[in-house]
């Protein structure tokens, strides 16, 4: 440890606290609500403990015919681990290939590439890829949420930066002396040593498709929504249940703080260890 850096001094840790619990309490007031009843969602001060009506919240969360929760939560989880894996693979691929390789038009494609991240493709690509949906008699399957969104610009330029400053020329000469061809310089070299921007891509890839609202929206039916469309579904009830809101939203939120939990750490850690190796 270097001694020169500075020390936080005591106000900068209260502030730093301050922010944390700020920031975290709504998280964990929506968990408390999710354990009690609709007669404390009012009541001030709020409650702070948690209370013992989670099992019954539940019981009437999977017992909403028109929310189909738990079938929500599958296509959300099949939607977004297939778009995650599919969006790290092919963009550390482009990535590799655009910062590694030299082939004819490589600099006009990137352009082109990036020229995309200036348009809103999603408001203003919806109707001609949902009336394309519609004659690939894909409205209304998964596929039509999966398909559109493998691949993205962001994660292609992404990839692209962090190979270029991660993976030295040095490294990929050294592999082509020893006989290794491209793909085998790309999945045993720089595909360990993207690791951290891996986890950094497949978290906010993962976060944006489970969150995403308006496309499932435009292209599922009621019978066979994701996640979202059934929190939806709940919030558009003639009657407001409020816990079973909250409960629907806390459940929702679980697969992501443990995505988070289990692989953040991989953001800071290990960044050429793979390519050492």
């Amino acid at each position: 440890m270097n001694d020169s850096l500075p020390r936080a001094t005591l106000l900068t840790r209260v502030m730093l606290a301050a922010a944390l619990v700020l920031s975290a309490f709504p998280i964990y007031w929506m968990f408390v609500i999710a354990t009690r009843g609709n007669d404390v969602v009012g009541q001030v001060p709020p409650p702070l403990l948690p209370g013992g009506d989670l099992g019954d919240n539940l019981e009437r969360l999977w017992a909403t015919k028109d929310a189909n929760f738990l079938l929500g939560l599958t296509n959300s989880a099949i939607v977004a681990s297939t778009v995650t894996v599919s969006v790290v693979l092919l963009s550390s691929l482009a990535g590799f290939a655009f910062a590694k390789l030299r082939f004819r038009g490589r600099n006009p494609l990137l352009v082109l590439v990036l020229l995309t991240m200036a348009v809103p493709l999603q408001q203003m690509g919806i109707i001609p890829l949902y009336i394309m949906m519609v004659k690939l008699g894909w409205a209304g399957e998964l596929k039509a949420v999966i398909l559109p969104f493998l691949v993205n610009a962001f994660g292609v330029f992404f990839m692209r930066q962090y190979v270029e400053q991660a993976i030295p020329d040095e490294l990929i000469e050294a592999a082509r002396v020893d006989g290794c061809s491209t793909l085998r310089i790309y999945w045993s070299i720089v595909f360990p040593a993207l690791r951290p921007a891996i986890a950094v891509l497949g978290l906010l890839t993962f976060m944006q498709t489970w969150n995403e609202f308006i496309w499932p929206m435009v292209v599922l039916t009621p019978s066979n929504p994701t996640v979202q469309l059934s929190l939806s579904a709940l919030n558009g009830a003639h009657f407001q249940d409020y816990t079973l809101v909250f409960t629907g939203t806390a459940l929702s939120t679980v697969p992501l703080i443990v995505i988070f939990v289990l692989f953040g750490r991989q953001i800071v850690g290990g960044i050429m260890e793979g390519a050492v190796k």
